[in-house]
């Protein structure tokens, strides 16, 4: 009660009622001081991670998460409290999913990410495909067994779980490949199966949803979801180069107001995940596209304050929302209601990695024929191997519809393939990776001369292409280039004059020998590096 109201209430049978001193108002105040004590628990078990790094070293962050959120919901689980309901699909898809996607997206490398585009789009789109298809007719197969008593689950709402688990999350993974620097190809290959087969998991997911609920399917309705399927990852795009090219656009008059810079990035990358939302299209891939257009562009134009600002802010809220997915995920496989049938789950578990490795060794061999440098065994392996479940797969198994019978089993065999994915393949992927010796990246600096002789090759490919008349990779990316001296860079950049990527990268090497400079704990500027020049 308010001090306002106690101060005013007439005192009943005669009692006298004083003015309080202190008062309680909890439930006012209950869900933002929650989320705190949630965010400050998870920030104080990363800090406790860091500071004994060897176990991260063997034992990936996101187990970590879970076995503390398995705690956690364990205390909760006997002290007979209800569990946090923090982490609902909306939560997730609105708030928590963007920062994680936005902060792969920014960071993803641009340059081997667009020459491996084809390789990352293929692994992603047809194994999204080749996983839900083979996962969901294999399920519906063993549902015809009387013996696991599961006759009633149709072959869509087996196909409707298939896409959820369908969905990789390998973030340990990739922090192990990053360790270790395996080959570029292979790290650029999971990161952008990664990041792309999430938004195609979505969109299949919200097609069989539909599907589903139909009585009757005609073959119009086929031809219609395979078209629903292109346009709304083409739509997703669409917004995505929209809300990046305005967002260039609009940071080309903040050189007065410097401060809100930052803020101009975060408002229209979250409005194209919006936007696409509210037009049913893609909304990974409308913030990935602008991420990835923002970058190349807004970099130019914002100051090198707000740049080291905005960088910092994306891997902070990224970091903040897959830890928290992490830790709840542990709670809510404690506190969550279950319905066990042993023989559904282990033959989910089975049919994940066996179509998982087909799948891999298929696509592998049929875009070797066109690779350069092509995928030997040990990557094949690497990439069947390292395809974990996470986020995704957690949140969409809460979307599905209560009316489904099924729904909690499909939650239960959900939690079992993450928990298993992430502990056993998660926990064994760096030694396995270091026995069977996977191609590695050595770790050379960039410099001068390779920027010029990777500059040389590209024009040089770029003009053999157009003498053959051959329209590859090189031949597009110099058209592209053109085309954006010419006009995009006229429109969106404050100087609109080409910088060259080698005066680029030698602002970009000066400004790491400076930052190496103040950081000496000695202070001792004479023992700095030299000064790197041309």
């Amino acid at each position: 009660r308010l001090v306002i109201l106690l101060f005013f209430m007439h005192p009943t049978r005669g009692e006298k009622t004083n003015l309080p001193l202190v008062t309680i108002n909890y439930p006012r105040i209950q869900i933002p001081f929650e989320i705190t004590l949630w965010m400050l628990l998870v920030s104080f078990a990363k800090i406790a991670f860091n500071i004994y790094h060897k176990v991260t070293v063997w034992v990936p962050e996101s187990c970590l998460l879970i076995s503390i959120g398995l705690i956690v919901g364990g205390i909760i689980y006997c002290v007979h409290q209800e569990p946090p309901a923090a982490l609902t699909s909306d939560v997730f898809f609105l708030y928590m999913l963007p920062p994680i996607v936005l902060e792969s997206g920014y960071f993803i490398p641009i340059r081997p990410f667009f020459e491996n585009i084809g390789t990352v789009l293929w692994f992603a789109v047809l194994g999204s495909l080749w996983n839900t298809i083979g996962i969901g007719l294999s399920l519906f197969a063993i549902c015809q067994i009387e013996a696991l008593g599961i006759q009633h689950i149709s072959l869509q709402e087996n196909l409707l779980f298939a896409t959820i688990i369908s969905a990789v999350d390998p973030v340990a993974v990739l922090t192990v490949f990053e360790d270790l620097s395996v080959n570029e190809q292979l790290y650029i290959a999971m990161l952008g199966e990664y990041l792309f087969s999430d938004a195609v998991t979505v969109v299949l997911y919200n097609i069989l949803a539909s599907v589903k609920n139909m009585p009757v399917l005609e073959p119009v309705d086929f031809f219609l979801g395979v078209a629903g399927f292109f346009i709304v990852g083409l739509g997703g795009m669409a917004f995505g180069f929209l809300f990046g090219f305005v967002a260039a656009f609009t940071t080309r008059f903040t050189h007065q107001v410097r401060e809100i810079e930052p803020l101009v990035i975060f408002m229209y990358s979250y409005l194209a995940y919006l936007v696409a939302e509210l037009f049913a299209m893609s909304s990974i891939m409308a913030i990935v596209t602008c991420a990835i257009t923002m970058k190349y562009y807004v970099e130019e134009n914002v100051s090198q304050h707000s740049c080291t600002t905005i960088r910092h802010t994306i891997k902070m809220f990224g970091s903040i929302s897959e830890t928290l997915i992490f830790f709840f995920l542990g709670v809510v496989t404690v506190t969550t209601k279950h319905e066990w049938n042993w023989g559904y789950i282990l033959f989910t578990l089975l049919f994940a990695f066996v179509w998982r490795s087909l799948g891999v060794l298929f696509q592998a061999q049929v875009i070797n024929i066109s690779r350069t440098v092509p995928f030997n065994f040990k990557d094949q392996f690497s990439l069947a191997y390292g395809g974990l479940r996470g986020a995704v797969s957690f949140a969409l198994a809460f979307t599905l519809p209560h009316d489904l019978a099924c729904r909690q089993l499909f939650i239960t065999a959900t939690l079992a393939i993450i928990l298993f994915t992430v502990f056993i393949q998660g926990i064994s992927i760096r030694p396995l990776i270091e026995f069977i010796n996977v191609r590695r990246t050595s770790p050379n600096p960039d410099t001068i001369s390779v920027e010029i002789h990777c500059r040389l090759m590209e024009h040089t490919v770029a003009g053999i292409e157009d003498l053959c008349g051959q329209w590859g990779h090189f031949y597009w990316r110099d058209k592209f280039l053109k085309f954006n001296n010419r006009f995009l860079r006229k429109i969106l950049i404050q100087d609109s004059q080409a910088e060259s990527s080698i005066v680029s990268l030698y602002k970009k090497l000066e400004l790491q020998n400076a930052m190496e400079i103040l950081d000496m704990v000695s202070g001792d500027v004479s023992a700095a590096p030299a000064i790197i020049s041309l």
